[in-house]
């Protein structure tokens, strides 16, 4: 990942990195934040002064197909009672997410760390229907100065019986996620 970013196939040059720490508004700049609310309050609450962290990218989605059997599959749901073929719809969503502190940033068992603790604080989380999936990259960061480190992109997607149940289950899921990203025990 490299930040800042832009899209070279978006003749606008509104498809690039919006530095959300700096200027808070400019969430009225991303289109997907201002499709999904939840998304917009997750940006909003991750850019926060008190933070542990800051993003530079999202996207939000219905899924598809092939995305649905794949989340089913993941997915143990034990002694849920719905089948999981009535589940045939799935909302899902991406955030990369980069450590504040540069000691966090700049190591990788220290994002390692970060990314463990935050899935074994989600294991908990009453939504059979959702998942949480971290993956770290390795990331270039030029704001102030060139900066070597790591990312971690958080993917959240969930299932629903409709796809208004999905994105709900997806938008609790998010909202719970980033609870745990902003509470003192996890940074």
């Amino acid at each position: 990942m490299v930040v800042p970013w832009s899209d070279p196939s978006d003749p606008t040059g509104n498809r690039r990195f919006i530095d959300l720490r700096e200027n808070p508004y400019d969430l009225d700049h991303l289109p997907e934040a201002e499709l999904y609310a939840p998304l917009l309050q997750a940006l909003r609450a991750l850019n926060a002064g008190r933070s542990p962290v800051f993003t530079a990218k999202c996207d939000a989605w219905s899924m598809d197909a092939h995305e649905l059997d794949a989340l089913r599959a993941e997915l143990d749901l034990g002694d849920f009672t719905l089948d999981l073929r009535e589940m045939a719809h799935g909302f899902a969503s991406y955030v990369d997410l980069l450590v504040r502190e540069r000691s966090v940033f700049a190591s990788f068992h220290q994002n390692e760390e970060f990314a463990s603790r935050l899935v074994r604080r989600a294991e908990p989380l009453d939504y059979a229907c959702a998942m949480l999936d971290c993956v770290i990259r390795p990331a270039m960061v030029d704001l102030t100065g060139p900066q070597e480190g790591f990312a971690i992109s958080l993917y959240i997607k969930a299932l629903g019986v409709d796809p208004e149940s999905a994105e709900a289950n997806w938008a609790a899921a998010l909202e719970s996620v980033v609870g745990i990203i902003r509470g003192k025990d996890l940074s």
